[in-house]
């Protein structure tokens, strides 16, 4: 029979059937990586708000408007759609939230400009400039900063949680060793992630 230890119960980043009791290492592990996989949707969520030279219902379907006496997004009152590659047409299914649609996208710093066309929003997007397109690339990359660091973060919390479990005698030191490797390997994994992310971003932001 298998000794106890972090290795036959925890892969980084794969499902795992636990054979032994739970064990506070494996929570550790497993509160790590869900906390880096939520970092990671978060820059991703950033990035979809950052604007390229075209139009995409994701720049504006997460924005927060003041509607029926709660923050609503906007995909939640209305529909989206691109009718042309440089154009966003928002049609809200109640006539009573058009304003406050416009609204929050004119107070939403993304440099837009809806237009009220009857009982629809357009949004026409302009051809970035070059200026423009590198500033953007600028914004990226220090999100993907964040975001590398949001991560460490949570390493370096882990950590210390399994300073804590070793001390207290819980656990043994090869395993407070196997589990120090594995959130090593969960930042690398998920930082490579945030880097690749940045790049498809980066050259949807230059592709003219």
């Amino acid at each position: 029979m298998p000794g106890r230890g972090v290795g036959p119960c925890y892969t980084a980043g794969r499902a795992f059937a636990r054979v032994h009791r739970v064990m506070p290492i494996d929570d550790i592990l497993l509160e790590a990586e869900d906390k880096m996989m939520k970092t990671e949707h978060v820059v991703q969520h950033e990035f979809a708000g950052v604007r390229t030279g075209k139009a995409s219902a994701s720049l504006v379907e997460n924005i927060m408007v003041e509607a029926y006496g709660a923050q609503m997004r906007i995909r939640e009152l209305a529909g989206i759609t691109t009718p042309e590659p440089r154009a966003l047409l928002i049609q809200p299914w109640d006539a009573n939230t058009l304003h406050p649609i416009e609204k929050a996208i004119q107070k939403s710093n993304l440099g837009l400009n809806p237009a009220i066309d009857k009982k629809a929003i357009r949004i026409f997007f302009p051809e970035l400039s070059q200026e423009r397109r590198i500033e953007f690339t600028k914004i990226v990359k220090k999100m993907a900063e964040d975001g590398r660091v949001a991560v460490r973060h949570v390493r370096r919390d882990a950590l210390e949680k399994l300073k804590k479990e070793g001390k207290a005698g819980g656990v043994t030191e090869d395993e407070v060793e196997h589990a120090e490797k594995e959130i090593q390997k969960l930042t690398d994994q998920f930082i490579v992630k945030i880097d690749e992310h940045l790049v498809h971003k980066e050259k949807e932001i230059m592709t003219i």
